[in-house]
């Protein structure tokens, strides 16, 4: 067993690297960049269709801020024009994901989508409350 023990802690150091806040930063990034890929298969897989749910693309600006703060830190040209404009998309998707969802009503039936406009739920044919309505 203490080969293991080796292999975890050697000199001192957990997984054979010297730990810092900014070694913690940038493993913070790499785990929140790489995690987007778990969410955006759950999502497609839970469909049965490609789908890329908001939560990747906040992953990806956030995962992508924080590799690019670290890669700022170590003065690596390389490492920050990596991330240096990714964050462009990223808060474009999320800026379209957020009007495409106030654009949109749901219906209580089925949980389809409709334009704002719609009277009737295209998937169900459910009548849709009406925006100047006061009525149930």
């Amino acid at each position: 067993m203490d080969w293991f023990g080796d292999l975890i802690f050697h000199n001192d150091k957990f997984l054979g690297i010297q730990w810092s806040f900014w070694k913690v930063l940038g493993w913070l990034g790499n785990v929140v960049f790489f995690s987007r890929f778990f969410v955006q298969w759950y999502a497609t897989e839970k469909q049965k269709k490609v789908v890329i749910p908001s939560s990747f693309w906040w992953l990806s600006l956030i995962g992508s801020l924080l590799l690019l703060t670290y890669g700022l830190h170590r003065r690596d040209s390389v490492f920050i024009f990596a991330y240096a404009f990714t964050w462009i998309p990223y808060i474009r998707n999320l800026i379209i994901a957020h009007r495409h969802a106030k654009a949109h009503q749901t219906c209580s039936d089925c949980g389809g989508e409709s334009p704002p406009s719609a009277c009737f739920c295209p998937e169900c044919g459910t009548k849709l409350p009406t925006l100047n309505s006061t009525a149930p």
